[in-house]
């Protein structure tokens, strides 16, 4: 129905934002993503979006790209996944680590993120697994200690997509500990 929205952006709040188009104001649900993309009030924006109807409301949803529009339409297939916790996936998540997840049959990955419990996560995991391509040689795989990594980089304040990238940087050569992969994965916030 409604494949993007080009407009002003009137108003931006956390998941939320109102893009100006032609004297109407539309509210869109956003990822983070949109954020640190760069939109801004009073900027121009263009959002790939997917509308979902329910009986009582239509609720339009924007992405600052193709790809993760296409993602969110791909989790909505996976039985006991809405449109909000979607959103939460992809707020979350980057798409490759979503993908890297998937494939590699890790839900632990995903259990992290808000809302989504082990039972969805395993879920995810096994509706998409066949959905996703295998990972590319040389993608950074999580091994065990990292969920570990991942939760108490979490516990100090950092976003799950800022505590994801600085797993990923991580040195194939990197300790096997959980401790000493925090150490060098803080050592990523600390780079100039």
């Amino acid at each position: 129905m409604i494949s993007t929205v080009r407009g002003v952006v009137e108003q931006l709040a956390a998941g939320e934002a109102v893009v100006e188009i032609g004297g109407v104001g539309l509210r869109l649900l956003i990822p983070r993503s949109v954020v640190e993309s760069g939109a801004a009030v009073g900027k121009i924006i263009l959002l790939h979006t997917h509308l979902v109807v329910r009986e009582d409301s239509l609720t339009l949803y924007g992405f600052p790209n193709l790809e993760q529009r296409e993602l969110f339409e791909v989790l909505l297939q996976v039985s006991g996944v809405g449109p909000k916790l979607a959103l939460a996936v992809l707020s979350n998540m980057t798409p490759d680590s979503l993908r890297a997840a998937v494939t590699r049959g890790q839900p632990e990955a995903l259990d992290r993120v808000p809302g989504v419990g082990r039972k969805t996560a395993e879920r995810i995991v096994l509706h998409l697994k066949d959905k996703f391509a295998a990972p590319e040689v040389g993608a950074p795989i999580l091994i065990p200690a990292d969920t570990d990594v991942l939760a108490a980089l979490t516990s100090l304040g950092y976003s799950l997509v800022e505590a994801q990238s600085a797993v990923q940087s991580l040195p194939p050569d990197a300790p096997q500990d959980p401790e000493g992969r925090v150490r060098l994965a803080l050592r990523y916030f600390a780079r100039p």
